[in-house]
């Protein structure tokens, strides 16, 4: 079994503790980080070492933004991509070596896309869609064993979020937003591996504003995704979401994913 992880960290180096902690309980054989927010010199190379992933890909950022894949097995760059040409580090792949060799694991972070679902008075919304269209053409060639994995910063089903109506002009779940991501999806037959394990309408989120959080409410949405290609999805026999870390101190406002495969 090959157990691989996503989580968006929102700072590896303040989080290392509720990493560390992550991978002594739950020992993914990869994980993938988004949002680590250091240069690749910064990023704590020695603790994971110490933890026993000593191998990495890590497409660094001065505080902001940033991915990073961790791994005990052996694996290697595949891909780094600047999806919208303006320098952002959002996006790194690796190809495994070792158990499960030959999978590709593409760690994506996609840009939340400002406050008003407006490409006219809101370019960052605009960036955002820009960003989907142009990982729809690459994914629509891929040929080989893939999985998707990361912040994708859409909840694209009525169940993925606490209030399906109130939300319908909320960037993160307008119409636009899911028919771009659909499209994305349809590019490469992706297999979403959240809802083949959690079918909807079953309770399904990974992140929740600190705002909200502490009010008791339960005001989450399904950001953070894992995709695998159709052939890669039939081997996945497990997969979880590690809700408990969001009650951690000093949490992301994002939990891990886990999934199990049988390779």
């Amino acid at each position: 079994m090959l157990k691989i992880a996503t989580w968006n960290i929102n700072s590896v180096r303040l989080r290392m503790p509720q990493v560390e902690r992550f991978l002594t309980e739950h020992a993914p054989d990869v994980l993938c980080l988004q949002e680590i927010k250091t240069i690749a010199e910064l990023f704590p190379h020695e603790a994971f070492d110490r933890l026993g992933y000593t191998h990495r890909a890590v497409h660094g950022q001065k505080g902001y933004h940033g991915v990073a894949t961790v791994s005990r097995i052996p694996c290697r760059e595949f891909s780094r991509y600047d999806w919208q040409d303006n320098g952002e580090a959002r996006h790194v792949g690796v190809e495994l070596l070792g158990p499960g060799q030959g999978l590709v694991l593409e760690n994506v972070y996609v840009p939340a896309g400002g406050d008003e679902p407006d490409r006219e008075v809101n370019p960052k919304f605009g960036q955002k869609l820009d960003f989907f269209e142009r990982m729809t053409r690459w994914a629509d060639k891929l040929d080989r064993p893939t999985l998707l994995l990361g912040d994708f910063n859409v909840a694209p089903l009525e169940c993925d979020v606490y209030d399906h109506k109130a939300l319908l002009k909320v960037v993160s779940h307008t119409p636009l937003e899911v028919e771009t991501l659909a499209r994305l999806s349809d590019a490469h037959g992706w297999v979403d591996l959240g809802r083949k394990h959690i079918p909807a309408p079953l309770r399904n989120y990974s992140w929740w504003s600190y705002r909200t959080y502490w009010q008791g409410k339960d005001r989450g949405r399904r950001l953070d995704h894992m995709w695998a290609s159709p052939e890669l999805a039939a081997s996945s026999r497990n997969h979880h979401i590690i809700e408990e870390t969001r009650e951690w101190e000093q949490c992301s406002d994002h939990v891990p994913l886990i999934t199990e495969f049988d390779l």
